[in-house]
């Protein structure tokens, strides 16, 4: 790299896989590497919600039915994309739900295991079945969507914290393990985003989450996806295993 290079966000000709990327932050992630030249591949479960995010996106959007907790559906969409584009440049891990909100003493060990399955166990698959297509071809850029929670813990929402932390650590660990390679492993750690997802918080977790905010506000999907398009570009060529804050002041560390 040259001394007084500019470096450029633009990822023409490049392949960006998006789970979740349906809607909200997934969907503002979709738009944005689009925007920076980016085929865009859509893994998601809402079927009807992920048609219209394609043909919303053009410039050959693929549009790939897939539930991240199950491996199989994660080869079997990481095989079609390759068979469609032939290769994957990028890896946005995003697909991800928050949960019940309840004690920990209290939490039904059924919806435990369902949010890991998806928001953790669904980042080890799609890296699983990407990142060696990747390492072939000595270039790739992962990107996973983690949370201020995976740093501090909410209270009430300890299976979506223990997962999102575990995101941070595998994030950390394949960082390392591909530092010597073209490839950048990141994630970032926003706050609280008003979404879908908000759905299934009660208002009281909602409340807790804002009055935490020093900024005095949710931050806004479209300003992670700015964050995640450089992470995602050739620019980013020396930053890995790292988790970019994003969440409006309320980071300790």
């Amino acid at each position: 790299m040259k001394e007084h290079e500019v470096l450029s966000l633009a990822t023409p000709g490049h392949v960006a896989v998006v789970t979740g990327g349906a809607q909200g932050i997934g969907l503002a992630v979709a738009r944005q590497l689009r925007s920076q030249g980016a085929r865009v591949a859509i893994w998601d479960v809402d079927a009807k919600r992920m048609e219209e995010a394609a043909a919303e996106l053009g410039g050959d959007a693929i549009a790939i039915k897939a539930d991240v907790a199950r491996f199989e559906d994660v080869e079997r969409a990481a095989a079609a994309t390759l068979e469609q584009a032939g290769r994957i440049h990028i890896l946005i891990n995003n697909a991800g739900i928050s949960g019940l909100n309840e004690l920990t003493v209290d939490y039904p060990l059924e919806e435990w295991h369902r949010i890991i399955d998806i928001d953790l166990h669904g980042v080890f698959y799609c890296c699983k079945a990407v990142i060696p297509h990747m390492d072939a071809a000595n270039y790739g850029r992962v990107v996973s969507i983690a949370s201020i929670a995976g740093k501090e813990g909410n209270p009430q929402a300890a299976a979506y914290s223990a997962a999102k932390a575990g995101v941070i650590a595998l994030t950390k660990s394949l960082g390392k393990e591909y530092a010597s390679r073209d490839i950048a492993v990141n994630c970032v750690t926003p706050c609280a985003a008003r979404t879908a997802i908000f759905a299934q918080m009660t208002e009281e977790h909602q409340r807790m989450m804002l009055e935490k905010i020093p900024r005095g506000r949710y931050v806004n999907p479209a300003e992670i996806a700015s964050l995640v398009g450089w992470l995602a570009s050739p620019a980013n060529s020396c930053a890995t295993g790292a988790a970019f804050d994003i969440s409006g002041g309320r980071a300790t560390y």
